[in-house]
């Protein structure tokens, strides 16, 4: 075999590429991973998931000594002060470290890193740099970017983009968030909780399209409490920037027009820009390779991952479903498993999601209206203020809600709102993946006092039989 030829080239080296890397060189096959960053991880962890959860911890901490709730503790503080560019600086530690780690993983493994941007050339050649690369199996791993929106250009100085948003060098007195979903609601936090004024305009009615209703409006009361400030059924049309800060212009959803009002202006000293992402495909030659995209710019698989060219693969991001992390991780597995003719399967009906606010929001599976529109179905809620965990923790906003179909009981969906709903959603997921009943879950033994005893008496109140409410 040629220096340039191998069983498998990943193209991409985020959670999903580095991860199916991984599997198939550990079952192997020789193997390739093409990344153009200086640095292993992709989006998640440079600059999307692992950089912004340090700085949602690091906010909490914040907000927990300079806005009295150590004090009701007993935990006195004096003198608080923010010193924004240390914060800054655990947010690199922990991007450094991790993406360290992959490369040592990739080195463990013998997998060899090529630097630069794939082009299909054929359907079994690529070119790097001038240089060409044949394998007998491609997989396509190279996740999303941040979808555009018209009228509005990010700068990264006043009009930012997730990216941006993590690394501010100052806190503002006013940021506005376009999109009220995850990844708004996430960094505006983290402002929110450092001294911004927090504004999100969502075009939608509601937050967190895709959530469960109950969820939904809960999660609305909640932020609202913490101070955010929310323009429901609002576009924006137009940014400009005018000195130090950005005149966005705005207008009902269902437009001027319709007599539901007129367009207005805001102004913000930060705007971020969060309406959602958009699969990275372009520049990689497809059309050399005969594969074509849906309607949403997506690659169609099948369900072993195989796309309809034989020996090419697809996983993440850049195919069908939620653009998760862990999603992408697990067919990075199991595409490596099925290349190396195994047995590879994700079951896509169980893949939790989770907001890392505080409280944390998480959910699995349907929604309460998904299920309903399937058959009849009972529903079991248990709220975090009866749990005697969150209840000491005072932790008392949000509710664990389970949802069982009405003839079998078996689980449909899981749906919370609590600090540690991100932990406990797994919990559910589990129980979901091997067929359980709310009863199964009902009839487990919890650890007392724990926050996952609100998930044992949801599951109990499916048959209208929690103890605790």
């Amino acid at each position: 075999m040629a220096e340039t030829d191998f069983d498998v080239i990943v193209i991409g080296a985020g959670p999903g590429g580095y991860v199916a890397a991984i599997r198939a060189a550990q079952l192997g096959l020789r193997t390739a991973c093409v990344e153009s960053r200086e640095t292993l991880g992709g989006t998640c962890l440079n600059v999307g998931c692992i950089p912004s959860k340090a700085l949602l911890h690091a906010s909490e901490l914040f907000e927990e000594a300079n806005h009295g709730t150590l004090a009701k503790w007993g935990v006195k503080t004096t003198g608080v002060e923010l010193d924004l560019p240390t914060m800054h600086a655990t947010r690199d530690e922990a991007v450094k470290g991790l993406t360290q780690g992959v490369a040592f993983l990739f080195k463990k493994n013998k997998i060899e890193w090529l630097k630069g941007h794939a082009r299909f050339t054929g359907k079994d050649a690529i070119e790097i740099g001038g240089t060409a690369y044949r394998a007998k199996n491609f997989v396509i791993a190279t996740g999303s970017s941040v979808t555009p929106l018209p009228g509005v250009e990010i700068d990264q100085e006043r009009i930012v983009d997730s990216t941006g948003a993590l690394a501010l060098p100052k806190v503002p007195g006013h940021m506005v968030v376009i999109g009220g979903g995850v990844i708004g609601l996430e960094l505006g936090s983290v402002w929110r909780r450092l001294g911004a004024k927090v504004t999100v305009v969502e075009f939608l009615d509601q937050i967190l399209p895709g959530m469960d209703g109950d969820v939904r409006k809960e999660a609305n009361k909640i932020f609202r409490k913490q101070g955010f400030e929310f323009r429901l059924s609002t576009k924006v049309t137009k940014a400009e920037r005018k000195g130090e800060s950005v005149v966005l212009t705005m207008e009902p959803a269902a437009g001027p027009s319709t007599g539901s009002g007129q367009a207005e202006t805001i102004e913000a000293d930060v705007v971020l820009v969060s309406i959602g992402r958009r699969p990275n495909t372009e520049g990689l030659g497809l059309d050399a390779a005969g594969i074509q995209l849906n309607k949403r710019g997506q690659i169609e698989v099948d369900h072993n991952f195989r796309t309809g060219v034989p020996g090419i693969w697809a996983i993440g991001d850049v195919t069908p479903g939620p653009m998760l992390a862990h999603k992408a991780e697990d067919e990075g597995i199991a595409v490596a498993e099925n290349i190396a003719g195994l047995t590879g399967i994700v079951n896509h009906n169980v893949i939790p999601s989770v907001v890392y606010t505080m409280p944390e929001i998480a959910g699995v599976g349907l929604t309460e209206e998904e299920a309903k529109a399937h058959g009849e179905v009972r529903i079991g809620r248990f709220p975090m203020m009866a749990n005697s965990r969150a209840k000491t923790n005072r932790e008392p906003d949000g509710f664990v809600k389970v949802i069982a179909d009405a003839k079998s009981d078996r689980v449909l969906g899981v749906w919370m709102i609590a600090s540690v709903a991100g932990t406990m959603i797994a919990q559910a997921a589990q129980a979901m993946e091997f067929g359980a009943t709310s009863e199964d879950i009902a009839y487990t033994c919890h650890a007392h006092p724990t926050h996952s005893e609100a998930v044992k008496e949801a599951a109990m109140a499916v048959r209208g039989l929690p103890i605790h409410i």
